[in-house]
């Protein structure tokens, strides 16, 4: 499966609501694939009936995560989201955060893994689009010591 157009996955998404589909959705940068981000996806995935992954662009990946960054491309990380069991479709987006696409398609439930509060519209700004339209948040626990900055300090 190829990643989808911001125009493509409005129209899937048309579709499946139609379907009476819950849609879910997570985002990320994704870049060295760990547990934590498996846990994720499967945990996503159990909160409805399709799984929309949107993936940072290899620009906005660099603005968050520095000049070293990515590892791997977007399309790298695109092909190796979308190739998991629990992953129904990939989306790549430009911003920073995922407010334009979340705009766009309105999931019934947004994965956030960390420790976010979804009241908190300063450091998840997303959270106040989907409070907008009545759109649930799911915060996934993430796992102490399983992150990318944490293999990559180890690689070092």
């Amino acid at each position: 499966m190829d990643s989808k157009t911001n125009n493509e996955i409005k129209e899937i998404v048309n579709d499946l609501r139609l379907k009476g589909k819950k849609i879910v959705f997570t985002n990320g940068c994704f870049d060295i694939i760990h547990q934590g981000h498996i846990r994720l996806l499967k945990e996503a995935k159990e909160q409805g009936d399709i799984l929309i992954v949107g993936v940072n662009s290899d620009s906005s990946v660099k603005k968050l995560k520095g000049k070293d960054r990515p590892i791997n491309s977007e399309a790298d990380r695109a092909e190796i989201m979308a190739s998991f069991e629990c992953v129904d479709y990939v989306v790549i987006f430009e911003e920073n955060t995922p407010e334009r696409i979340i705009s766009m398609i309105k999931p019934d439930i947004h994965v956030k893994g960390g420790d976010y509060d979804p009241n908190d519209y300063k450091k998840m700004p997303e959270a106040k689009i989907i409070h907008g339209y009545g759109g649930k948040i799911h915060i996934f626990n993430t796992i102490k010591g399983k992150s990318t900055t944490d293999i990559i300090r180890k690689m070092k």
